[in-house]
């Protein structure tokens, strides 16, 4: 399978560490029990620990569509292919704006795309790595001859999943399961595949469903559709409940076996482009395998953009001139839950 492209958006509206403090306080000042300025200050380290600087949110005028568009238009562009010669379009991630029918259908209706076949695929933030396997399954089979595979992520909003609701602390205990809310940030992104029977993708993935109430979105009804657990939805239906420093240490030995498995010799790998999740969390599971000066990462400037992490970094890397045609990559995905990834591929 070769990657005939792959772009980037981004909205305009930059969010530093200290944007989201401000949010923060505004909106837990009055319901907050204890100490507030000390738990901001608490907030604030434990953003630069993990390496966060940046993030971009969209403003009122921007809309996530038009940023999804701007980077399908562009992809093909560089593909040189027109939209009517896309077979299938995969939309995957996170942020969408319908549960029926797919997100896909009605991105392919915002540009005319009326004959594209279409479907959604949703693992949290191994979408994108999922449908590119899933893609290169499907060319190799030669099922399709061009493949767009499309993330949207943008979760954060006025009732989104994370906020204002868990920007509003009513106490520091509260962190335990909310604190990942302040690093996302939102982009689009559009890869473009075609079959390539030189360019042989190595994957490897495994699972830890032991540990899925660790990261949820759950629906109003989610006991019906699980055992239940008193950390499922702690924020409540349809909101952002997410145990990050759990989440990263028993991922810390996952995403380490994973790359173990893929079996891959980290000296033909240029750049491995890890899930924008902390990077200095990738950056202690790296430095095990010896492989922490290969990372790229792009969690400091644009936060976690779920799903959107991998195709982003590898549009940013080319762009900076980092990578060139003919590069053998790398993506490492952990993402809720659990599940991990590791694969290879030329560029």
């Amino acid at each position: 399978m070769k990657i005939l492209s792959v772009t980037s958006k981004i909205p305009s509206r930059k969010m530093t560490n200290q944007s989201i403090i401000d949010l923060i306080e505004e909106n837990s000042r009055g319901v907050f029990s204890g100490n507030l300025e000390k738990t901001l200050k608490y907030i604030e380290r434990l953003l630069v620990f993990s390496g966060s600087n940046t993030r971009y949110w969209t403003n009122e005028d921007e809309k996530a569509i038009d940023l999804i568009d701007s980077a399908i238009c562009e992809a093909a562009e560089q593909a040189e292919i027109g939209l009517g010669s896309i077979d299938l379009l995969i939309y995957v991630g996170v942020g969408k704006g319908f549960q029926e029918p797919g997100q896909s259908y009605l991105v392919a209706h915002a540009l005319g795309m009326d004959h594209v076949e279409c479907f959604d695929l949703l693992d949290a933030c191994m979408s994108w790595s999922r449908a590119m396997f899933l893609a290169d399954t499907m060319l190799r089979a030669g099922k399709y001859k061009h493949i767009l595979v499309v993330t949207g992520e943008f979760n954060v909003y006025e009732g989104s999943p994370g906020y204002p609701a868990n920007y509003t602390l009513e106490n520091r205990e509260k962190l335990e399961w909310t604190f990942p809310s302040y690093t996302i940030g939102c982009a689009a992104t559009a890869t473009i595949v075609t079959a390539d029977p030189e360019n042989d993708w190595k994957w490897a993935f495994t699972s830890s469903p032991n540990q899925a109430e660790l990261c949820t979105i759950p629906t109003p009804h989610s006991k019906q559709y699980s055992r239940g657990s008193d950390r499922i939805g702690k924020n409540g239906p349809m909101m952002f409940t997410s145990y990050g420093m759990e989440l990263h240490k028993y991922g810390h030995e996952g995403v380490i076996s994973v790359f173990n498995k893929l079996g891959a010799d980290p000296e033909s790998i240029k750049v491995i482009f890890p899930h924008a999740s902390s990077s200095r969390a990738w950056t202690a599971s790296a430095k095990v395998l010896g492989i922490e000066e290969k990372l790229f990462h792009i969690y400091p400037e644009w936060g976690n953009i779920v799903s959107s992490s991998v195709p982003a970094a590898i549009a940013e890397a080319h762009s900076q001139g980092a990578i060139q045609r003919g590069d053998q990559l790398a993506g490492w995905v952990a993402s809720a839950g659990m599940s991990y990834a590791a694969y290879t591929f030329t560029f």
